[in-house]
């Protein structure tokens, strides 16, 4: 029991440890309806939240909070077998803090494709629902591609789509004027729209992810910066 505790508060294990209990707190309160699945996911990719962060890593079609628990869950259990197998019978010392945190770094970096195959893998036992029935998680399918079925908007501006991950899986667009849409035309779910239930989506050769949207701002910015100091 001794050697247990040890191991998991020693550097970089504590880490996780005290990731996992939060991880715990968190599921339990949502088992008591005290907590939304979808607590981190936002109505929009447009902003760089944590929601859109981990769509460009490839997290899509799951709640951010699922995907964080499989994340940190993958990660831990790596640190800890390294930490098991290695570290624990060196004499480290301080250069256990450095070593540490590139152990953090590696078992994050190994473990993000494996988690997000995992949510891929999960994606369409979450979203089963009953035919008409109103999405469970709307807000997790952004970032979804689709394949627009029906081009010809009705009155309300309502265009249907597929999940290309899910054909059997029926999503509505709500166009903007002068967006003409064909069918069989791939598009990007970029923003929910609570009040109708509907989504925005774009074309997938304008679509950017988070990372590469504000490197480009940041570009954007630089020109303008320099020109004001020369000026």
């Amino acid at each position: 029991m001794d050697t247990i505790i040890e191991i998991a508060l020693s550097f970089p294990v504590v880490i996780f440890s005290a990731l996992l209990a939060l991880v715990a707190c968190y599921w339990l309160l949502v088992a008591l309806r005290l907590a939304p699945v979808e607590l981190f996911e936002h109505d929009s990719l447009r902003n760089d939240t944590l929601a859109s962060a981990l769509v460009s890593l490839g997290f899509i079609g799951v709640p951010v909070s699922l995907s964080l628990t499989l994340l940190i869950a993958l990660a831990g259990g790596l640190t800890l077998a390294v930490e098991v197998a290695v570290l624990r019978w060196l004499p480290l010392g301080f250069f256990r803090i450095p070593l540490g945190i590139l152990v953090i770094w590696g078992a994050f970096a190994l473990a993000s494709p494996l988690a997000a195959w995992l949510c891929h893998r999960l994606h369409r036992r979450l979203h089963q629902r009953l035919p008409g029935a109103p999405e469970r998680l709307p807000r997790c399918l952004l970032g979804e591609r689709v394949r627009i079925t029906a081009a010809t908007a009705d009155e309300e501006g309502r265009v249907t789509a597929v999940l290309e991950s899910d054909p059997s899986h029926e999503v509505a667009l709500a166009t903007k004027s002068g967006d003409a849409t064909e069918a069989g035309e791939h598009r990007v779910l970029v923003k929910y729209l609570p009040g109708d239930g509907r989504y925005r989506a774009v074309l997938e050769s304008d679509y950017l992810d988070a990372r590469t949207r504000l490197r480009r701002l940041h570009l954007l910015h630089r020109p303008s910066e320099h020109n004001g100091s020369s000026a």
